[in-house]
């Protein structure tokens, strides 16, 4: 066995979604990679910057695929590398003297300039971490990292980790048991990829083509423009309601909502759009405290009928989408191939439902005082 072979801890297949990244990521190498994923918290308060560090690289030796990286085979097929070991990718820097006028916009650029810096997808981790300090007790923390080895969901559970390896100064006994990515790729292999083709196969039938919101749209690889807004008190509790009194999902009912949308957008009553779904399977014990990537995106396809009421549109569009369910896995490449179509949309919608830690380390000592988060995909509007 020699070194190189040595520093290697497992070799593992891609996912298709993994693949379709990777694709982007080597299709323009010198744009932004629109798929690098970012967290950044304010902290006020007495902050350890040592126990911090420390915190950080206990994940990385916990969660393999925190060490991995990709490498293309001479066949051209991709491959997944798990590393031994990896360097901790920490940068850390005082602003403190920066003057306060311009302390904010320096730091926010540092934020943004670490996020277009592309990872190299062949060297382990493509995860970094950076450390900001503004006042005598304000900090910037950010963690960046390629959306090929975390999604959101991992997201969440890797800063809940870095919470308690903080608090226990690096000690992970407190922390559940690491599954295997490997298991999830197991299930993945256990799927009956022909029954799945099929169903999307009817699902998708008699589509008059393609639901384009911008036909023709270069596809040069650019990081989109980004609107941020909210619903006030009132409206949430009442769209919260409506889901209730209509016994659908949240999430149903914004889907619906974006389908009459793209309807009036496009003229057509035949919709479809990209989905992301969750990917966690519930027969694997412990897969919500797993890290890597599980996402997958499918269509969603809603026809619209304007004599339906809205109640009726709702409990429709949860009927049809459970149907799927058990579909879910399949890759977008053999879904458009069951459909016989290239191309099926051009949008993307994601709903984020994932456990959000805003608590502070030690409310007494160090608080959270704001959580950012951005991503992006390569489609034209998500």
């Amino acid at each position: 066995m020699n070194a190189r072979s040595k520093s290697i801890e497992d070799i593992l297949p891609v996912t298709p979604l993994q693949e379709g990244m990777l694709f982007h990521h080597v299709y323009d190498d010198s744009a932004p990679d629109s798929y690098v994923a970012q967290v950044a918290f304010d902290l006020d308060g007495v902050l350890d910057r040592e126990a911090l560090r420390a915190a950080a690289g206990e994940l990385l030796r916990r969660h393999p695929n925190l060490r991995s990286c990709f490498r293309q085979r001479r066949s051209g097929d991709w491959v997944r590398l798990l590393r031994r070991e990896v360097r901790l990718p920490w940068h850390e820097r005082d602003l403190s003297e920066v003057p306060a006028s311009e302390r904010e916009r320096t730091v926010d650029t540092e934020v943004t300039a670490d996020r277009l810096r592309r990872f190299d997808l062949a060297h382990a981790p493509l995860v970094r971490f950076a450390l900001f300090r503004l006042a005598g007790e304000r900090f910037r923390f950010v963690l960046t990292a390629h959306h090929a080895v975390v999604d959101g969901w991992s997201m969440a559970v890797l800063l809940r980790e870095l919470v308690a390896l903080y608090r226990s100064g690096g000690d992970p006994r407190g922390l559940p048991p690491v599954r295997s990515y490997r298991d999830h790729l197991d299930w993945l292999n256990s799927r009956d990829r022909e029954a799945a083709a099929q169903a999307w196969r009817e699902n998708l039938a008699d589509l008059p083509g393609p639901c384009l919101l911008a036909p023709g749209a270069e596809r040069a690889t650019a990081l989109p423009d980004r609107l941020d807004f909210s619903l006030d008190e009132e409206a949430s509790t009442a769209l919260s309601a409506t889901a209730r009194a209509h016994g659908v999902t949240l999430n149903t009912v914004l889907q619906c909502a974006w389908a009459l949308v793209l309807g009036r957008l496009t003229g057509r009553d035949d919709i479809v759009f990209g989905m992301t779904v969750s990917g966690r399977p519930p027969e694997l014990d412990g897969v919500e405290n797993m890290v890597g990537l599980f996402i997958n995106t499918v269509p969603l396809r809603l026809r619209l009928r304007p004599a339906e009421s809205l109640g009726a549109l709702l409990a429709r569009a949860q009927r049809e989408q459970a149907r799927m369910l058990d579909h879910h896995h399949l890759g977008l490449t053999a879904i458009q191939s069951a459909a016989g179509m290239e191309e099926l949309f051009d949008v993307g919608m994601v709903f984020e439902n994932f456990p959000r830690h805003t608590d502070g380390t030690d409310s007494a000592t160090l608080r959270v005082r704001d959580v950012q988060s951005r991503n992006a995909t390569h489609y034209p509007l998500t």
